[in-house]
């Protein structure tokens, strides 16, 4: 019982890279909540997307996502989608900020948000248009068969598939669930809601694909040896299904928060309000 747990619990490839940056964080947030008030909500939501993200990378999970193609899909839904979605949800920044010592925010981190490459980065970064590009690039970019054979034979484009795409939806979804008006966020309230609609088109369109598809599109799973013994078609199916379904779900959960916060911003009054020109009267 316990050789089978320590199994699963265990990373199926470890990286210190990826377990100091989660101890930082987690070590942040933390503290961050000894210092300011987190409503039960924002937390459970935070250690919620927290744990998916040590599940998918850091189990032995990632074993199967690494020879099963449905299991691949979850993985890499899980963290597109869900976890980026749930951090982002429960709004960490200020968390994090707050479990910083003062002296560092005041002698290291103010300096360096008002720094030029910082605001360079951060202005492409979190560019809106680009952000929602990289969104579904990232997605459509490793179902490409060539590419997914390419991430697993080398175990270091591997991992860098899975920070893009953690990445790009922690971009994304910040953007997305931004409670501010516009500006001095970087997307308008009301494109908040609509994005989610349009960057799920060509996912459903992608995930369709695999689904009907009748031939074997990533047969590196064969080479690899696949980890169950159902018909390869089926697995290609319920991937394609993966990436279809649940994702467009996701996405419009994500599009009902960014609704809500619209509907709490015009509540509020904090919605910037257009002008119109005067009419001038016609000169007869």
């Amino acid at each position: 019982m316990m050789a089978t747990l320590l199994k699963w619990i265990v990373p199926w490839e470890f990286s210190w890279v990826f377990l100091a940056s989660f101890l930082v964080v987690a070590g942040l947030y933390w503290r961050g909540t000894r210092c300011i008030h987190v409503g039960i909500g924002r937390r459970v939501a935070f250690w919620t997307g927290m744990a998916i993200i040590w599940l998918t990378l850091q189990t032995y999970l990632d074993f199967y996502a690494e020879h099963e193609f449905l299991v691949h899909r979850l993985q890499q839904l899980l963290l597109h989608h869900l976890a980026p979605l749930l951090i982002c949800a429960s709004y960490p920044a200020g968390v994090l900020r707050a479990g910083l010592p003062l002296r560092w925010r005041l002698r290291w981190l103010k300096p360096l948000r008002h720094s030029w490459p910082w605001r360079a980065v951060s202005g492409v970064l979190f560019q809106p248009v680009l952000a929602s590009l990289l969104f579904v690039f990232f997605v459509l970019v490793w179902l490409v068969p060539s590419m997914q054979t390419l991430a697993m034979l080398d175990w270091r484009v591997y991992r860098f598939m899975n920070w893009t795409m953690l990445l790009s939806g922690f971009v994304y979804w910040s953007l997305i669930l931004d409670h501010r008006p516009h500006p001095p966020g970087r997307m308008g309230a009301g494109l908040r809601v609509l994005s989610p609609g349009i960057t799920m088109a060509p996912q459903i369109l992608a995930g369709a694909i695999v689904t009907f598809s009748r031939s074997d599109l990533y047969p590196i799973f064969e080479i690899c040896g696949r980890a169950f013994t159902f018909n390869v078609l089926t697995g290609q199916m319920v991937g394609g299904v993966i990436t279809w379904v649940p994702a467009a779900l996701l996405e419009s959960i994500g599009a009902l928060l960014a609704l809500r916060q619209w509907l709490r911003l015009s509540r509020s009054g904090r919605l910037p309000r257009k002008t119109w020109p005067a009419r001038t009267a016609a000169v007869s």
